[in-house]
């Protein structure tokens, strides 16, 4: 066989095989809301794809200048949109730095729009890459109508996540002139605990050697009662996790 005739069928058995390979996986089914980036269907959590919400410990700033617990109401926005209804997510492939967690494009029984889609567009998130949704024309409406939590001043939530106090004000009410006090308030000192998320989180610099940006302590950890004014409360270990904290050393599962 001569090298020509070689490749022409080397490109014919790869092009079978992406024919055969169909769609990307769907699964439809009950889902649990975790925060309002992510749901959970039987025993896979899905981020939705292009979506990038404040964390259940984040905290916004309104219009009136008063913080807010942005993310709880992000993920009840999340909720009410799926108003208990089955739920059919499009696997995109899972998540860069987490593995177990999947992206995927969302969308509730009845609806024409994606969940990802409309939870931007009411401003309750922001876009965010990777992307197999186009969201931009969403985020870009959420902006220039300053819904949600665009009315008021926030940080991304990727900044939020690595505690990074000094990045970029987002929002219609981010006033130089207090930047400051804003930037106090959208990292306080002390965070308060969301209901039924007790895993504290401690930035690190000694988590970097194994890749992550902190550690985090379970309740019944020897390290869990110093461990005073966490950076992070998380609901589950797969969230924390998932932000690249790893378990602390002297952590045993609590009895």
């Amino acid at each position: 066989m001569s090298f020509r005739n070689f490749l022409a069928a080397v490109v014919l058995v790869v092009a079978g095989c992406l024919a055969s390979a169909g769609p990307s996986q769907a699964v439809t089914g009950t889902a649990t809301v975790r925060d309002a980036n992510s749901i959970q269907i039987a025993d896979v959590t899905y981020r939705l794809d292009g979506v990038d919400a404040p964390e259940l410990d984040q905290v916004c700033i309104d219009d009136h200048a008063d913080p807010w617990t942005c993310g709880l109401e992000a993920r009840d926005q999340l909720t009410k949109l799926i108003k208990g209804r089955s739920v059919r997510c499009d696997d995109v492939g899972p998540e860069k730095n987490f593995g177990k967690r999947h992206r995927a494009i969302c969308t509730a029984d009845g609806d024409k729009t994606t969940l990802n889609e409309q939870l931007i567009r009411l401003g309750y998130a922001i876009a965010r890459e990777p992307v197999k949704v186009n969201v931009k024309p969403a985020a870009a409406e959420a902006k220039t109508g300053s819904v949600g939590i665009w009315k008021g001043c926030f940080v991304a939530p990727q900044e939020f996540r690595t505690g990074k106090k000094d990045g970029p004000l987002l929002g219609t009410a981010c006033r130089a002139d207090r930047d400051k006090e804003i930037r106090a308030a959208l990292f306080p000192e002390e965070l308060t605990m969301p209901p039924s998320c007790s895993i504290k989180g401690k930035l690190a610099v000694r988590a970097r050697v194994t890749g992550n940006i902190g550690i985090y302590h379970l309740r019944g950890c020897p390290s869990y009662a110093g461990t005073t004014k966490p950076d992070r409360w998380f609901c589950s270990e797969d969230d924390a996790q998932a932000a690249g904290f790893r378990k602390a050393y002297n952590c045993r599962r609590p009895k």
